[in-house]
């Protein structure tokens, strides 16, 4: 909680995760859990648990498809497709069996051996490195619930029983709960846990409504019927305003509405810098519904698209022809840009029941990404066959993760030309020319980046991890999470390196972190020699606008300095002072 400004105006600051300015009393949106029953019965009692247990999936199934109609007449399929996550749960056969033995084998009612097992994929889930798949509980947590109100015969509860226009504040909000909000009388939101991955962020992006995460502890300190004014922008929530407070947040959002229409005039611009020096500024994707939003934003094609979730919620692998169909979508929608398709990255550290991935002690450190396809040739296979038919279909790149040096680079090239040639015995034509890089993430591939420039075509530095395993910091230990420093001397180090290794061999360098959609690092990217920026597409639009408000000299300039700089905070403050300089009303 923040210092008090007035009498009684209290702030607190947490994530913004959608944009906004709003005003209105707090109502506090308790989530009540079911109490969960539990009772012995009889093995002839079996056959009517498992009708109640087929029942209750069939009719939660019913509602969320119902719901997934709503949405998609409302603001569009791309969003109505997050609930396609909550519909594999209900339709999971692994979860489903797992459910049924524990009923069958321990003679309990359904509803506890549901809950128990799904409580346990939860906890699993939640202890991954992948913020992507961590969010994916509250989505499981979601149709649990359901599936156990159904079963009990109970209605749904939620937040849409309020009649008056209303700030809904919370421990935490699930994506149905945001999906079905009445965008005439919910001003925004605001909940204790959450961050900008989460389903509910998503959805609070695209109905428009201000929305802030990560305020602990919120529901301690306003009572329903507070009066709140939210700030979407920086992640403030303010209770009891002063008029003083007021006036000033008039200004700022008539501010931020005129820099909003700015952004749309610029969407169809190219990304170039003052001097003219062109940028590439393209989009990451995780599915191929994504692609609508790939153009909305102006981006130039897409500078990672992530295949492994084609691999996971499901209990048997996508064979090739499906994978095909998945790569030339993306290939034709991206046209005439390209699209860089990384292959598989998974591992110990990413749930996936159609791989049957062995438990690992330290997943970080694991068979993953490009190890994990090396011990699995024939997987890897069915997937470069795929990428490589998809080539003929628009400009598509290919690039391996984690690689870690030149041995592993040509072990994959060698498989990969056996689908080449397997490829052309067989009359399926592919681009020979197909551009296959590497990304940088580990640091031995940053350290050894002269040795393999002279054989990849492109890198593409993933900064996330990249800091995580050069800092030696696990970013979602709350412990530590303060140590995971992006201007970190060392990590621009590296990337000065990657980039010096690549010009020398006359191959081009990209950044798919989290480093490429932060307005404040942008500029210092450029000056280290990044050549593509590529990053969420909601943030594509203000990127561009930062690239097209500073030249390459001055970028160049504050790289130098900072490079000069001996601690990660001196580095911090020399990036925002330059953003402020060129475009403070994206910062502040």
């Amino acid at each position: 909680m923040g210092d008090a400004v007035g009498s009684r105006e209290k702030r607190f600051e947490g994530i913004a995760v959608a944009p906004g300015i709003a005003r209105g009393p707090a109502v506090i949106h308790w989530v009540d859990e079911e109490e969960i029953p539990y009772r012995k019965i009889e093995a002839s009692e079996l056959p009517e648990e498992i009708a109640r247990f087929e029942s209750a999936l069939i009719a939660t199934r019913g509602e969320l498809l119902e719901m997934q109609q709503k949405i998609a007449e409302a603001i569009g399929t791309t969003d109505a497709s997050i609930f396609d996550a909550h519909l594999l749960v209900v339709e999971d056969r692994t979860l489903i069996d797992e459910v049924l033995r524990s009923v069958e084998s321990d003679l309990h009612n359904v509803e506890f051996a549901f809950h128990k097992i799904a409580a346990r994929y939860c906890k699993s889930l939640s202890e991954i490195d992948d913020p992507y798949l961590r969010e994916r509980v509250v989505d499981i947590e979601d149709v649990t619930r359901r599936v156990i109100r159904n079963l009990l015969g109970k209605a749904s509860t939620g937040v849409h029983a309020h009649a008056e226009p209303h700030i809904i504040i919370s421990h935490n909000l699930t994506p149905s709960d945001t999906a079905l909000l009445n965008r005439s009388l919910v001003l925004g939101f605001a909940t204790e846990v959450g961050s900008k991955t989460s389903h509910t962020a998503i959805m609070a992006r695209s109905l428009g409504i201000p929305a802030i995460v990560g305020l602990h502890d919120a529901t301690d300190h306003i009572a329903t019927g507070d009066s709140l004014l939210i700030d979407g922008y920086r992640g403030i929530l303010i209770v009891d305003p002063t008029p003083q407070t007021l006036r000033e947040y008039e200004a700022y959002e008539e501010e931020k509405d005129l820099v909003e229409e700015r952004l749309e005039l610029i969407r169809d611009t190219f990304s170039a810098t003052s001097d003219g020096i062109r940028i590439t500024l393209s989009a990451n994707i995780e599915l191929p519904d994504e692609m609508g939003d790939v153009k909305e934003n102006g981006a130039e094609g897409v500078g990672l698209y992530r295949t492994e979730f084609l691999f996971l919620n499901r209990e048997t692998l996508p064979d090739e022809d499906e994978q095909f169909e998945n790569y030339r979508i993306v290939a034709e929608k991206s046209a005439p840009h390209s699209v860089i398709i990384r292959t598989l990255d998974i591992g110990g550290d990413k749930v996936a029941a159609s791989l049957d991935l062995p438990k690992e002690d330290n997943p970080f450190l694991g068979c993953r990404a490009i190890r994990f396809s090396l011990e699995h040739p024939a997987i890897f296979k069915s997937q470069l066959r795929a990428i490589l038919r998809a080539s003929k279909h628009g400009h598509v790149r290919m690039m391996y993760p984690m690689i870690s040096g030149l041995a592993e680079f040509r072990q994959a090239g060698a498989i990969l030309e056996e689908c080449k040639a397997e490829l052309r015995s067989e009359g399926k034509p592919f681009d020979e020319k197909l551009e296959v890089g590497v990304m940088i993430e580990v640091p031995s591939a940053a350290l050894a980046a002269d040795l393999l420039a002279k054989e990849v075509q492109f890198f593409s530095i993933g900064t996330n991890d990249l800091i995580q395993y050069t800092i030696a910091v696990d970013r979602v230990n709350e412990r530590i999470a303060h140590l995971y420093k992006p201007t970190h001397p060392a990590i621009l180090r590296l990337i000065k390196m990657v980039v010096e290794a690549a010009r020398a061999n006359g191959i081009w360098t990209g950044v798919c972190g989290e480093m490429a959609g932060d307005i404040v690092l942008a500029p210092l990217l450029l000056g280290l020699g990044i050549d593509e920026l590529s990053t969420s597409p909601t943030l594509v639009p203000r990127v561009k606008k930062a690239v097209q408000s500073v030249s390459l000299v001055d970028c160049q300039d504050l790289a130098e300095k900072s490079l000069q700089a001996n601690t990660s905070s001196d580095i911090l403050q020399l990036c925002v002072d330059f953003a402020r300089s060129r475009y403070d009303e994206l910062v502040s």
